[in-house]
């Protein structure tokens, strides 16, 4: 029988080379017109290419996805419009109109079998109706930011993000939970323990296979101390590119547990009485490619600079803590008896710290920013430790009154309202963005319990803004 389609399948040794070619790319900051013209020739050249998807990310974090015919994109790639109203925290019925802008370094291909034959993803940039950037795109803010320092002094950031989830029986285990009141585990082994063959060693080994395909530069990979818990590391990588990788690690697992007929759920706790999920987020600062947080003399080898990189970001711990941890959920994880890190200090060893000080060399000292759950928006935390370690404003008073052990908020009431009365981030992200973000939150938050007690409520996952259910948002 003759085959009647013929989509591009590639095979995963050469998307890997492919992906990470293309991650060198914008590692080198390789003019962005030069990429583009290189892709829009690959993708006309390119016949068994149907379609192009184009991602952006919401005020929340959600990631939205949008498939465009690739005959389509090429002739109406400078015009590329879609609905803001639809998407919670962007604009306002009277003003729904957005356009999205390409940005073509930041290229994926991925594995056919997988995400489906034919296509190949891009992130975009989110648009005002007249070309200007989309305030409540962090994305673009983040970028923006890391241009800026790069031309100031050729500063770059860098950060790795260690992802907690969990694998749960069922598909749409999330969005189900308000009928069946109860996550199935697959695997209760437990830390470093699976056997080769079963469910939760092979969603992992299948999931990091496409983690490398699409060019992560993969680290190592193992169940987590909770049952049917896992983590999957990969290298460091510019601030940017960091960040969109969180958002395809979280969009991989998922498709891979899908097919699976399993859910990978990143809830930061859902489950009570076990460890819960966290975004621990490594991050340094480099100048010349000379890394500036790097002090073999200094203490616990972190330079001065290091160390006020953290005393900023303690400084201010309690009121970006909502920006790190932005779902009613998230609060649960805090709890300071599994292991959570919700005191603002820093240390080399105490897990509970908000900040540890990894042992580390020349090359790969950094700062670990613990205190972060895996649904926070990935562009808006990274942007907020860096712009936060680089210009928040340090706590003033005597050295008793610093030295003092605080703690962080155990709810989100308590977060939105520390975060709505900080000065430095109504500056940080602007008055508009920052009013949108506080509404939101307390919308999720009162849709939910006030008092969290110990049992996971329903509420605080169906509510969750990561669970993409629409239906049972305006049902409410």
């Amino acid at each position: 029988m003759t085959e009647l389609r013929d989509f591009l399948e590639i095979p995963y040794e050469e998307l890997e080379e492919k992906n990470l070619a293309a991650k060198q790319q914008r590692l080198d900051r390789v003019s962005p017109d030069k990429i583009q013209e290189e892709r829009l020739k690959y993708l006309a050249a390119e016949k068994r290419i149907k379609a192009v998807t184009v991602c952006f990310t919401d005020l929340e974090g959600r990631f939205h996805m949008l498939d465009y015919d690739k005959k389509f994109l090429l002739k109406s790639v400078d015009n590329l419009t879609f609905d803001g109203s639809s998407i919670r925290g962007f604009s306002r019925q009277q003003e729904s109109d957005l356009r999205l802008r390409v940005d073509w370094p930041a290229f994926y291909w991925m594995p056919s079998d997988v995400f489906g034959p034919g296509k190949v993803l891009v992130f975009a940039d989110v648009l005002e109706r007249d070309g200007q950037p989309y305030s409540a795109d962090m994305r673009a803010l983040l970028k923006q930011y890391g241009e800026q320092l790069f031309k100031k002094n050729g500063t770059v950031m860098f950060a790795a993000n260690e992802i907690e989830g969990f694998l749960f029986k069922g598909r749409d285990a999330e969005r189900r939970y308000h009928e069946t009141n109860q996550f199935d585990f697959i695997s209760t082994g437990g830390y470093y323990h699976s056997l080769p063959g079963d469910a939760l060693r092979l969603f992992i080994d299948t999931a990091a296979e496409v983690q490398r395909a699409m060019g992560f530069a993969n680290e190592k990979d193992h169940p987590e101390v909770a049952p049917s818990q896992f983590e999957m590391n990969y290298g460091y990588a510019e601030a940017c590119i960091a960040a969109d990788q969180v958002q395809l690690y979280k969009l991989l697992s998922r498709q891979v547990a899908a097919r699976m007929d399993m859910t990978a759920c990143f809830l930061p706790k859902p489950v009570t009485g076990i460890n819960g999920n966290g975004m621990h987020t490594n991050v340094s600062i480099a100048q010349k490619g000379k890394n500036l947080f790097w002090d073999e003399k200094g203490q616990d080898q972190l330079s001065k600079g290091g160390w006020e990189f953290i005393q900023r970001i303690l400084s201010n711990g309690a009121e970006i803590c909502l920006l790190l941890n932005s779902s009613v959920n998230a609060y649960r994880r805090l709890d300071p008896h599994f292991e959570a890190p919700n005191q603002i200090k820093a240390s080399p060893i105490d897990r509970g710290s908000m900040i540890r000080i990894p042992l580390g060399n020349e090359r790969s000292k950094r700062v670990e920013v613990r205190s972060i759950a895996p649904d926070a928006n990935p562009y808006l935390a990274i942007y907020t430790i860096f712009r936060t370690g680089l210009e928040g404003p340090i706590e003033e008073g005597d050295e008793n009154k610093r030295s003092r052990t605080r703690f962080l908020s155990d709810n989100i009431y308590d977060a939105i309202r520390l975060y709505k009365g900080s000065v430095f981030l109504k500056e940080t992200l602007g008055e508009d963005v920052h009013g949108k973000f506080a509404d939101l939150k307390q919308m999720q938050a009162d849709r939910c319990p006030k008092a969290l007690g110990t049992m996971v409520k329903s509420a605080e996952i169906q509510f969750h803004h990561e669970v993409t259910n629409q239906y049972l948002w305006s049902k409410f």
